[in-house]
C-alpha cells in the first residue's frame, strides 16, 4: 500500500478521495468508441495526460487521431484556441496494453455492455493500477454491484454514466455500488464537476436516475398507440405543443433506435422482476422484429428515405367559438386559461361549483382527471389535456365519448382554437396524452427518492440535462399539485387493474401532506 492511501473498512482509497483528480494526473479510457473518445475529449481539455487503450489493434492510434481531428473542428470553429489544441494533443497517447496505465488516477471504461467482459477487464486492472486509483464504468445498464463484485477493492469502484454525445452533454450519474465508499463516489463527483460536468450522485439500480424515471414517457405514448386513442405524430405533436417536451416519444425513439430503446425499457423491466410499471410495448416489439429500426435503417415509426412525407398530426378544422362561457369553481392547474379566455374576447362568467368550463350548449370541459367521457351519463363532457404553459402551448387535446354531439365539440374546439391553438381530438382514453405521463414520471421521481436513489435536486437535475425534460417531474408536479396527480393515477388504476397506474406509497405521502397543509392554511 502506497503512503498517500488510506483505509475504510477493507478497502483502500485516496486521501484526498473528497476532492477531484487533480490535472497533472493521468486519466485512462478504456474503449475507444464513441463514448470513449467523447470522455477522452473530455478529460483532456480539462488538462489531463490521456492514455486510450483498446483490446482491438490499431484502435487506440485511431481513436487519438480521431480526437485530435475533432479538436481540430473546434479550432476552425472558434470555439478552441488553437494553443490549447496543440497542448491537448502533446497529452494524449494511445496504450498498446494495460500495463501502460499503471499510473492513471482514474481509469474509466466505455466497452462492450456485457458484465463478464467488464468483470474480466477490472480484474486485470486491479492487478496493474495503483490502491488509490478510482475505477469507473460508463456502464448504462449494467449493475455497477456486480461488475465490481469479484475485485479485491470494490470501495474504489463507482460508475460514472456520461451521456452521448459527452463532450456536449453536461449530465455525468455518478453512481455508488452497494460497496463503494464514499470518498471513491465524492472523488468521482468533483472530478467530472472539475471538467464541468453536472455530476448528479445515485444509488445503484436498473436504470440509475434517467433511463429509470424516463420509462414512461416512452411507455404511455406507445399504450396510447396500441389502444388507438391516437397516431404518432399527433401524439408526438400533444407532448411537443402542449407538454414542453423538445421532441415526442416516437420521433426520439427513432433516433436512438427502436432496438436500443426496447433493450434499456426490457432490461430495466426485467432488473425490477417484471414490474408492471414498466412492461415493454408489444408493438415496439413488432417495430423491432420488422427491422424498422428509424432513422438509421431508413424508417421507424416515421419514414426517412429521400423524398418521403412525414406525416401530420390530426388537427380539427377551424370550429366557431363561444361568445360565453361559465368557469365553475377553480379549474386548479387550468387555472391561467380564464385570464386567456377574457383576453380573446370570450365572456367568462364565474359560479361556483367542481371545477370545470360550462359551454352554453350544455356540455362541460374537464381538465383529464383519469376518468372518460363515456363515464357521464346524464351529461356531455369533453376533457381537455394538461400543458406546461397553457398561455404558450400551441396545440390543446381533447377527448370525448362517441355519443357527444358534434355540437358540443365544436364549441370545445373553437374555444380553444379562439385563444390562437391548434386542437387535436383523440379517442376517449383516462388521463389522455400529457397528464398520464406527467403523472407517472412525478410517480416513478417521488418514489425513487423516498427509495435513497437520489435527492429530489439530484432527479429533477437529472431529467432536465440527460433528457432535456422542460421542468424536473418533482418541480412540475409541485406547480401542478401532488394531490390531483395522485387521485389521476388512482382514477387510471381503477380502470387499468393491472398496478401498472397504481400511486406509489411516496406520491400518495405527497399528496396527503399538501392537502394536510392547505387544511392548516385555511383555518
Amino acid at each position: 500500500m502506497t503512503a498517500n492511501t488510506t483505509v475504510q473498512g477493507s478497502d483502500a482509497v485516496s486521501a484526498d478521495g473528497a476532492g477531484p483528480i487533480d490535472p497533472s494526473r493521468t486519466v485512462a479510457v478504456v474503449g475507444t468508441g464513441t463514448m470513449g473518445q467523447g470522455i477522452a475529449q473530455v478529460a483532456l481539455l480539462a488538462g489531463h495526460r490521456v492514455r486510450l487503450y483498446d483490446s482491438a489493434p490499431g484502435r487506440a492510434e485511431e481513436a487519438v487521431t480521431g480526437v485530435a481531428a475533432r479538436l481540430d473542428r473546434l479550432v476552425e470553429k472558434g470555439r478552441l484556441d488553437a494553443a490549447l489544441r496543440a497542448a491537448a494533443v502533446t497529452r494524449l497517447h494511445a496504450a498498446d496494453g494495460l500495463a501502460e496505465l499503471a499510473d492513471a488516477a482514474l481509469v474509466v471504461e466505455a466497452i462492450v455492455e456485457r458484465l463478464e467482459v467488464k468483470q474480466r477487464l477490472f480484474a486485470d486492472l486491479e492487478e496493474i493500477v495503483g490502491e488509490d486509483t478510482v475505477l469507473a464504468t460508463n456502464t448504462s445498464s449494467l449493475s455497477v454491484t456486480a461488475i465490481a463484485g469479484g475485485l479485491r477493492l470494490p470501495g474504489r469502484f463507482v460508475g460514472m454514466h456520461f451521456f452521448n454525445p459527452a463532450p456536449l452533454l453536461p449530465l455525468v450519474e455518478i453512481v455508488s455500488g452497494f460497496a463503494t465508499e464514499p470518498a471513491a463516489a465524492t472523488r468521482a463527483y468533483e472530478t467530472a464537476r472539475s471538467w464541468g460536468k453536472t455530476p448528479v450522485r445515485c444509488a445503484d439500480t436498473p436504470g440509475f436516475i434517467v433511463n429509470r424515471i424516463a420509462r414512461p414517457f416512452y411507455a404511455e405514448a406507445l399504450r396510447l398507440y396500441e389502444e388507438g386513442a391516437a397516431d404518432p405524430a399527433t401524439i408526438d405533436a400533444a407532448l411537443r405543443e402542449s407538454g414542453g417536451f423538445r421532441m415526442g416519444p416516437f420521433e426520439l425513439t427513432d433516433l436512438i433506435g427502436q432496438d436500443v430503446n426496447e433493450a434499456v425499457t426490457r432490461s430495466v423491466w426485467e432488473s425490477f422482476f417484471q414490474d408492471p410499471k414498466f412492461t415493454p410495448s408489444l408493438a415496439q416489439r413488432r417495430l423491432v422484429e420488422s427491422g424498422r429500426l428509424g432513422r438509421k435503417s431508413g424508417h421507424g415509426w416515421f419514414p426517412y428515405a429521400e423524398g418521403s412525407v412525414r406525416p401530420e398530426p390530426h388537427t380539427a378544422p377551424p370550429a366557431k367559438a363561444p361568445a360565453t362561457v361559465t368557469v365553475r369553481g377553480d379549474l386548479g392547474p387550468a387555472g391561467a386559461l380564464v385570464e386567456l379566455f377574457e383576453q380573446a374576447g370570450i365572456t367568462v362568467r364565474r359560479k361556483g361549483g367542481t371545477g370545470y368550463v360550462a359551454l352554453p350548449g350544455g356540455g362541460r370541459l374537464h381538465l383529464a382527471d383519469g376518468e372518460t367521457s363515456f363515464e357521464f351519463l346524464d351529461e356531455e363532457v369533453v376533457y381537455f389535456d394538461l400543458a406546461l404553459d397553457y398561455a404558450r402551448a400551441g396545440r390543446i387535446v381533447l377527448s370525448t365519448a362517441a355519443r357527444t354531439s358534434p355540437e358540443t365539440l365544436e364549441e370545445a374546439v373553437g374555444l380553444f382554437q379562439a385563444l390562437g391553438k391548434q386542437v387535436s381530438v383523440i379517442g376517449d382514453v383516462p388521463g389522455m396524452i400529457v397528464a398520464r405521463t406527467v403523472a407517472l414520471l412525478a410517480d416513478l421521481a417521488a418514489d425513487a427518492v423516498d427509495r435513497g436513489v437520489a435527492s429530489a435536486e439530484d432527479v429533477d437535475t437529472a431529467m432536465r440535462l440527460g433528457v432535456n425534460y422542460p421542468a424536473g417531474p418533482l418541480e412540475w408536479a409541485g406547480r401542478i399539485g401532488f394531490a390531483g396527480l395522485r387521485d389521476l393515477l388512482g382514477n387510471l388504476h381503477e380502470r387499468y387493474p393491472t398496478g401498472r397506474y397504481a400511486p406509489s406509497l411516496a406520491l400518495a405521502r405527497r399528496g396527503c401532506d399538501e392537502e394536510a397543509a392547505e387544511a392548516e392554511e385555511s383555518r
